[in-house]
């Protein structure tokens, strides 16, 4: 009885030193895994490494590993860089990376911007929008179909033919409205903004003063006429201008032609007398 309790002592004694040998190899073992431990360390690192930047942040502070090259580092910012979003925990605060197509987001679920090629809609990055939706090429969201809108229409116009509105019987009159909202590239194309009809009215002679374009521009027309009549002045008594060549060549056959038409009568009425 003796022999087997001093043996079971024994074993105890031996599996307990085994046990203080793993903890001790374990301990070293980390210390090798992290050497240059410090609690005095900068940018917000709570503790760091040489090898691998900060193992813990600050309060408050957001850690996030950043890749350089085939190596990462931990970082601690205040805010999460772009394309992550920020969790808080009660030990530590973690910056994790947004979805593949998400190019910022506010967790996990719901992306605020996406990656070219793919439109926002509800939170989610789609590459097609859905049905009663279109793309906007410039916020790249999937937004609703804008379709066009018009005012209501204006009274109609007087009758008018040709610009006047008297001196006929049947002649036209128009309406008009306009766009209060123009359509989105799927929306509904917009109405006309014009319509002309036909119309009668009792024909009443024109007033003066009430002529219609026509008759303002030969009015007008005759007037510039007398005008310029009044504006050639009278050249008696003052020098001749100055003559090119070819008027003062013109001149002189005018004159030889006005010399032969006065020289013809005078010869038949000379043949006369001798008779």
């Amino acid at each position: 009885m003796h022999l087997r309790l001093i043996s079971w002592f024994f074993i105890i004694l031996n599996f307990m030193e085994y046990i203080g040998s793993q903890n001790a190899s374990r301990g070293r073992r980390q210390r090798r895994m992290h050497p240059n431990v410090s609690q005095g360390c900068q940018g917000g690192c709570a503790t760091c490494s040489d090898y691998n930047g900060c193992l813990s942040c600050k309060p408050r502070l957001f850690f996030v590993l950043e890749r350089i090259g085939m190596k990462q580092i931990g970082v601690c910012l205040s805010s999460c860089p772009s394309g992550y979003y920020g969790t808080r925990y009660p030990d530590i605060n973690k910056c994790t990376k947004c979805k593949a197509d998400c190019d910022t987001c506010f967790n996990k679920n719901f992306c605020t911007k996406c990656k070219s090629g793919f439109y926002l809609h509800l939170g989610k990055c789609l590459d097609s929008c859905p049905e009663g939706l279109e793309a906007n090429n410039h916020t790249m969201e999937c937004v609703s179909i804008v379709h066009c809108e018009a005012s209501e229409w204006s009274p109609w116009s007087p009758c008018t033919k040709k610009g006047k509105t008297c001196g006929f019987k049947r002649g036209t009159e128009t309406r008009v409205r306009e766009i209060i909202q123009h359509p989105s590239a799927k929306g509904n194309l917009c109405p006309p903004t014009s319509e002309t009809r036909k119309c009668t009215v009792q024909r009443k002679k024109c007033q003066k003063g009430e002529r219609g374009k026509k008759g303002r521009e030969r009015k007008r027309k005759k007037l510039n006429k007398e005008e310029s009549k009044d504006a050639i002045p009278d050249n008696k008594g003052l020098e001749p201008s100055r003559e090119t060549p070819e008027q003062r060549e013109n001149k002189d056959k005018q004159q030889q032609k006005k010399r032969k038409l006065q020289d013809k009568p005078q010869k038949s009425v000379s043949v006369s007398t001798v008779h």
